[in-house]
This record gives structure tokens, sequence and C-alpha cells, in this order.
């Protein structure tokens, strides 16, 4: 089933014995060389949950590839079933990255993780447990834990947020950002002023975002 330049799939990873359906974009010249390509994993949000592998097309990057956008990196958007958060989902991440590792051209020096409300604060979470294996890391508008700061001192982090954001605040961002940088570590943060919860709007649209997550290396 192709949706635009994006496939289905479906992947059954052992623990916690969870079908987990999401879609994947190949870059342009995927088929035509050998070479390994940047990984970008996007998570969702929690209105895009369930059944309907579609909705996770419904922002940011998938959105953008569904309305012709082309990109120089293998973006995978995977699903959660209804009623999960990503936050409890880490081995389940754990173990489909290295799925995807082992089935598609990775270049595991570039990595980067990426979401938005539940999956920016899944990318927090993720990110805490194991920033070794991410060259960058981009949660919008997600929550963090200030204690997890330390574990992502060699990580890169751009976060984004809205000022007005009345699902979380976003003093959420700032407070990781300045203490992952109080830690010695590499983050930054941008507010958009006057901007609600759906900052994603602006963050996956700006041209800086992609070149500055390119240029970082593992």
């Amino acid at each position: 089933r192709t949706m635009s330049k994006q496939t289905a799939h479906t992947c059954l990873l052992p623990y916690p014995a969870l079908p987990l359906q999401y879609l994947r974009y190949l870059p342009p010249a995927y088929e035509s060389t050998d070479e390994k390509f940047p990984l970008v994993i996007f998570l969702h949000g929690s209105g895009e949950r369930g059944t309907v592998l579609d909705l996770v097309a419904k922002h940011g990057w998938p959105r953008y590839v569904n309305e012709g956008a082309e990109y120089p990196f293998i973006l995978v958007s995977p699903q959660l079933p209804e009623g999960c958060h990503w936050c409890g989902q880490i081995n389940t991440l754990n173990g489909f990255l290295d799925h995807l590792i082992a089935t598609l051209r990775v270049d595991p020096k570039r990595i980067y993780i990426t979401g938005l409300s539940d999956g920016g604060t899944g990318v927090w979470l993720w990110g805490m447990n194991n920033a070794g294996r991410f060259a960058a890391m981009i949660p919008v508008c997600g929550a963090g834990i200030l204690w997890g700061s330390f574990e992502m001192v060699r990580t890169p982090v751009w976060a984004f947020h809205g000022d007005m954001d009345g699902a979380i605040h976003y003093t959420e961002s700032t407070r990781m950002v300045d203490q992952i940088n109080r830690c010695g570590g590499n983050a930054r943060v941008t507010i958009y002023p006057g901007v609600g919860h759906d900052s994603w709007e602006q963050a996956y649209t700006d041209p800086a975002l992609i070149d500055w997550m390119l240029a970082q290396h593992l």
C-alpha cells in the first residue's frame, strides 16, 4: 500500500509482542546507490494514535512528504496503539531502531529523533535513556525529566515550543535546555511568541532545521 512516496509497513517486535505499524519514506537516491543514508524517526502526538496509519502523516515531515516534499534522509514514522504513550515504549523503540538498522541502509553515525507533543516528550525520554545512539534530538512542544539532562550532554538538542501553549507549557522545553547546558551540553530552544500548542507548524518548515540536523554526526 503506497501513500504518496511513503509506504506502510508492520514490524513485529519480540518485546512487548507489539505489532508496530509505521510509514517509511526513502530519499530519491536510495534505489540508485548502495550508500548509507541518515535516518530520522518521527514520533507523532497523542491524537494520531490508533490503527489508521494515515493519521501519522497529519503533521510534520510525514505530512510534507505526502504533499510532495523530498528529503535527503530516510524518514520513518511509527504509530502508537490507542491508549499508549511514547514514554512507556522505550524498549519497543529500541527494538524498532534495531530493526530499521538491520533492514535499511542506515548511516549509524547519523540517526536523529524528533516528535511533537506526546512525541516530543517521547524524544526527551528516549534520548535520556539512549542518547549515545543519536546524532541529534529535536523535541517539539514536549516535556522532559530534569534529572535525565546529564544523560544528553553529548547529544545536540534543538527544542521548539510556543509561548502560548496551553497543553504543555513552554517552560518544559526551556528548563530542559537550560539544565543540559548547565551540565556542559549543547542544547538550544526556539520559542515562538503568540503560538499555541501547534508550534510544529513553524518548527518543521524552518529551513535552518534540516541543515542543522544533518550537520550533526556521532
